[in-house]
């Protein structure tokens, strides 16, 4: 007896109509990831602009004048931004890799882990730097 190949006929497919049109895949979030990488790289763009628009400014300042820069609302708000876009941004890419290039499962989940750990501790030191200077803590 000869097994058929159903694949491609939705009528016996297991997947309700609901689930063929939202498109998602077998993990359930479809395309969200590659969207969030998509926006954090277009928001990244922006904000790196301003970024270096920034640090250009304080070329040739006094340290005082530089930090008083940074505790500009405006400057401060760009900052926080920046840095919870691009930490965003770099473990959304670090886990497509770890994801595409380790197939040890147990090393794998070790690898997105200190991923995530790693992430949050880059972006939580500078949130605190950025928060304390511009709340006038190092003047």
């Amino acid at each position: 007896m000869s097994q058929v190949d159903n694949r491609q006929n939705t009528a016996l497919s297991m997947r309700t109509p609901r689930a063929r049109v939202k498109g998602l895949g077998a993990a359930g979030h479809g395309a969200e990831h590659f969207w969030m990488q998509r926006v954090t790289g277009a928001a990244n763009a922006l904000l790196m602009l301003a970024f270096v628009v920034i640090i250009a400014k304080m070329a040739g300042r006094t340290y005082p004048e530089a930090v008083a820069l940074v505790a500009h609302p405006l400057v401060a708000i760009i900052l926080i931004l920046a840095v919870v876009s691009v930490a965003l941004h770099m473990r959304l890419g670090m886990q497509v890799v770890i994801e595409d290039y380790v197939h040890s499962h147990g090393l794998k989940y070790a690898a997105l882990i200190a991923n995530t750990f790693y992430a949050v501790a880059v972006a939580a030191a500078c949130l605190y730097a950025i928060i304390r200077v511009s709340l006038g803590g190092l003047a």
